[in-house]
């Protein structure tokens, strides 16, 4: 069997369920093999085997490139052939797939691109741009699909002279050949109207040299784009207004056509131009907002121009924040068509809306939640109200109220048939009473002009306590005070609770939904935007917690053992994460059952890990029953999990692997002994394969300390664990573990059993600090050093140093130490390096006798840390992280559980990050003046002026 055959085999079991996960692991086997990237490149190219394996070629493919292409420093990981064989390769055959495949492939060549081009790949331009002609449009379409893949890398960069560099030489090559093949496409067109094939093709390139428009022109508009602005802007001018039936299909009604696509992707580049280069662009905005208006009140309902509809109010809103284009609507004539033509028609409901609602209701919902449905209908007019809300708050509120009092008659008058009214009545109103956005807090303030709790009492509890014509009306009554909580006060919530509670039996699958989503929101109100203090306690769950939990995790379950159906509603899991963190040990009576079904469900999605954020929170709510399960039953607990998270270990679930790990330290760090069945993962933890994966690094660092702090004669052969501390402290990327993991080697082992490798470790750390310094690695060195003057004595400090090579403390402390300390933002790590170089001042007599000449310039860099307003006054603001942090996608990245999460390390935990460590410096350099009587003066006449000046103010305040 040929190694193509061998990885096209491996390949087509990856796609089928039972053999996946051996294809996968016998992949990454031989993946460092020589060869191993072109050959899965010629598997996907080769028209012998089926779509799917070459599909599944094209994702390994990608996820291998962007493994395996570069280390962090830059450097290629495969051998010098083979990179150079890729990039000889990629993009013919690219040019040559099918789009699917293309898909994947581009992706590949954005990675590759991002590090290697233009410096590394000198070819790729000349490349591409000699390829495109004017008559073979197959090729052009697969020379442009690559040329974006590399370019659309610009568009989120922030702006640099390395970046203007590189986009200055693509368009020195590509703005020629660009313009000439979009006026020739636009010919093209023009002359081939009846011809449905030729269309189809020169519209879908005509979609791509649209997107590559806004590439060129995403970081800045070039000067070949504005002297050409007429012929560039007036192709895409023409396209707006473009009609010809042979491009829609009138039975289709989901799927955008690709007319629509291009008239959509246009209005991307419209928006661009007005907002950013209004001073170019000026003159043409208003035949570009006449052309929108005409498109959106022609344009159907049907669900396949929701894009364009969503862009073309983008490029309004656009236009609207200006307040030279805002005077067009600022009139109570326009603000009425705006109302009557383009708000109301898009903001009703559609018979398709409510199919949704009824067919894929977890898609509904994520549509819906404000945030996840940039490119809806309502969404877009949403944002547009919003802006014109903004300029003229009580212009735009009447005109919107009068419209609304006309659709409650509608409703009124006959309810059950017009229950779309009542929906569009309460979403404009919402829209109208938010001021700013809504955020995971909630909306912050509203319209003065609109009293949202009356509105609530009025038009909401009605629909919450009462019969309602159809679901989506409940659904609306909830999530109304979803959006508005902040504006109810704790008692009405109270009141609220029971019934949402009551929904969590609800038969339809949106309500019981949005009542878990409005419960959890609810629970994490604050006192205040920047309180770490929750407004409900576990006192206000007492008796309901369990019902909730229970409810909660039965809808979880009843969605049947499909691991994909299982995982698929992430907001049902983030209630019960909720529930149990709110309601804390006042359920502990619970917590075996709720492992059981919280590990029963992990056994199920293990199967085929499908959604990264319902994973998250059921390993989040394990963490709350450990974090708040007594430690003499902890054990007992974990012993029942045990076998599960070996399993997982086992099967390599890497997905989960990262979870598990931190699960099992948060154990070990509070169970008193260490079981068997937790005590034989150490050693397999120093295996190197383990520490490969970027998202487990933290969360296996995090295992390995609590191994070592808890029993270190686990690992009487200390050679595994130093070499562990090598690989992290040697990379960019893991250094920050590398030198946590150093802590507790140093603080926990004997000394003694350490002593034949001190000088190695020491070695490693300069060695680094010479071939790759990095900022925060020169900072973490210093709080290392700090650490180690705290804790081992500040002659050990030095003499650590000075193991290497005689008189090297010096250079390291004057060179690296002392510059640093000012610099440190972290009020921790500030903590322990300020106070490991008073320790080196007060106690280093080895510093006093040797180094006396690092001692002004120590006290200096103390004082101004000492006299520094951040550590003075500044106070630590709560975060709450977990809103914060998005969890989208498994990947490399590691996602840390906020509910066991692990405190820094503290060497002075009776000393507080602001006015404590000032307090302590004081004291300490009264101490050493006093003490040291006419060293001190010699060492404080040696200060300037300003640095002697805030020592005696620190003296004095002792």
């Amino acid at each position: 069997m040929s190694e193509l055959e061998k990885i096209a085999n491996f390949l087509s079991q990856s796609v089928v369920a039972n053999t996946s996960k051996f294809a996968e692991r016998s992949l990454k086997s031989i993946e460092n093999q020589e060869g191993f990237g072109l050959t899965l490149l010629h598997v996907v190219s080769s028209t012998n085997l089926p779509i799917s394996t070459r599909l599944a070629g094209a994702l390994f493919f990608k996820n291998f490139i962007k493994r395996k292409w570069i280390d962090e420093n830059g450097n290629h990981l495969l051998p010098p052939n083979d990179v150079m064989l890729i990039k000889k390769e990629i993009v013919p055959l690219m040019i040559s797939l099918p789009g699917n495949l293309q898909v994947q492939i581009g992706e590949a060549i954005s990675v590759i691109a991002d590090s290697d081009f233009p410096q590394n790949w000198p070819t790729l331009l000349q490349d591409l741009a000699t390829r495109l002609t004017n008559d073979d449009m197959i090729t052009n379409k697969g020379v442009l699909t690559v040329a974006h893949s590399i370019f659309k890398r610009w568009r989120p960069l922030f702006r640099s002279d390395e970046l203007f560099l590189e986009i200055k030489l693509v368009l020195d090559v590509f703005t020629q050949p660009f313009m000439s093949l979009l006026k020739t496409v636009d010919e093209q067109i023009s002359q081939n109207p009846n011809d449905q094939g030729k269309l189809n093709i020169y519209f879908d390139v005509l979609l791509i040299l649209t997107k590559l428009y806004y590439d060129f022109n995403c970081q800045d508009i070039p000067e070949f784009f504005e002297d050409n602005i007429e012929t560039g802007m007036g192709i895409l001018h023409k396209y707006l207004a473009y009609s010809n039936p042979l491009l829609e299909d009138a039975d289709e009604t989901e799927h955008a056509s690709i007319l629509t696509k291009v008239k959509s992707s246009i209005q991307e580049v419209v928006q661009l131009y007005t907002t950013r280069y209004e001073d170019v662009f000026g003159p043409m905005i208003n035949k570009f907002i006449e052309i929108t208006w005409q498109l959106l009140t022609t344009v159907s309902p049907e669900p396949k121009y929701d894009i364009l509809v969503s862009k073309s109010l983008s490029f309004l809103t656009a236009v609207s924040r200006n307040p030279k284009y805002f005077e067009i609507f600022n009139n109570e004539s326009a603000m009425d068509n705006i109302t009557e033509q383009i708000i109301l028609p898009n903001v009703i409901l559609r018979e398709a809306d409510v199919e949704l609602f009824e067919d894929d209701p977890i898609e509904y919902i994520r549509r819906d939640l404000e945030g996840s449905d940039t490119d809806t209908r309502r969404r877009a007019c949403t944002d547009f109200l919003k802006e014109l809300k903004e300029k003229n708050e009580s212009l735009v509120t009447n005109i919107f109220l009068a419209h609304m009092r006309k659709i409650l008659e509608q409703y009124q008058s006959n309810p059950k048939e017009n229950w779309r009214y009542k929906d569009v009545y309460v979403y404009l109103f919402a829209a109208l009473a938010i001021n700013g956005h809504i955020t995971t807090a909630g909306v912050s303030s509203t319209n003065s002009l609109l009293n949202v709790v009356e509105f609530f009492t009025e038009h909401i509890i009605p629909d919450l306590t009462g019969d309602v014509n159809h679901p989506i009306q409940r659904v609306d009554a909830i999530k109304y005070i979803y959006i508005f909580r902040n504006q109810l006060n704790k008692p009405q919530l109270v009141e609220i609770l029971p019934l949402l509670g009551n929904f969590l039996q609800n038969d339809e699958y949106v309500v019981y939904t949005y009542a878990a989503i409005t419960i959890e929101r609810i629970l994490t109100i604050r006192e205040s935007y920047s309180s770490p203090t929750f407004i409900f306690t576990k006192a206000d769950l007492v008796g309901s917690s369990e019902i909730l939990l229970k409810n909660l995790l039965g809808l979880i379950m009843k969605q049947g053992i499909s691991p994909e159906k299982l995982a698929e509603n992430e907001f049902l899991m983030r209630a019960v994460f909720r529930v149990l963190q709110t309601a804390e040990e006042t359920v502990q009576s619970t917590y075996p059952e709720l492992i059981n079904q919280l590990v029963s469900i992990v056994s199920i999605i293990a199967k085929n890990p499908s959604n990264p954020r319902f994973t998250h929170y059921t390993f989040e709510c394990i963490g709350v029953i450990f974090s708040y399960t007594e430690k003499n039953i902890l054990l007992s607990l974990v012993e029942s999990i045990m076998p599960t998270f070996l399993n997982i270990l086992s099967e390599d679930i890497q997905e989960f692997i990262p979870y598990v790990f931190q699960l099992i330290a948060y154990s070990v760090e509070q169970m008193p002994t260490l079981p068997d069945s937790v005590k034989q993962l150490s050693h397999p933890l120093l295996s190197p394969s383990i520490w490969e994966l970027k998202g487990n690094v933290p969360a296996v660092t995090r295992l390995l300390k609590s191994f070592i702090s808890k029993d270190p004669s686990i690992f009487p052969d200390l050679v595994p664990v130093l070499g562990v501390f090598q690989r992290l402290i040697a990379s960019k990327a893991y250094e920050i573990h590398g030198f946590e993991l150093l802590d507790d080697i140093m603080l926990t082992i004997d000394l003694n059993r350490l002593q034949p490798y001190l000088k190695q470790i020491a070695t490693l750390l300069l060695q680094r600090l010479q071939s790759s310094k990095t900022e925060r690695y020169v900072k973490k060195l210093s709080v290392f050093l700090g650490v180690l003057s705290i804790k081992l004595g500040a002659e050990f400090a030095v003499q650590f140093i000075d193991e290497v090579q005689d008189g090297l403390f010096q250079q390291i402390w004057s060179n690296f130490v002392v510059p640093t300390l000012p610099d440190l933002g972290n009020l921790l790590d500030r903590k322990i390096a300020t106070v490991g170089a008073l320790a080196l001042l007060m106690n280093g007599d080895i510093v006093k006798n040797k180094y006396p000449s690092l001692l002004p310039m120590t006290l200096t860099a103390i004082v101004k840390c000492a006299a520094s307003e951040s550590v003075a006054n500044v106070k630590s603001e709560f975060t709450d992280l977990e809103n914060i942090e998005e969890i989208s996608t498994f990947g490399s990245s590691f996602s840390k559980l906020a509910s066991i999460s692990e405190r820094p390390f503290d060497p002075l935990p009776g000393i507080d990050l602001n006015n404590g460590v000032r307090i302590y410096i004081a004291e300490g350099l009264k101490k050493w003046i006093q003490a040291s009587g006419a060293f001190a003066n010699n060492v404080i006449s040696q200060l300037d002026l300003e640095t002697k000046s805030n020592l005696n103010k620190l003296v004095n305040m002792v």
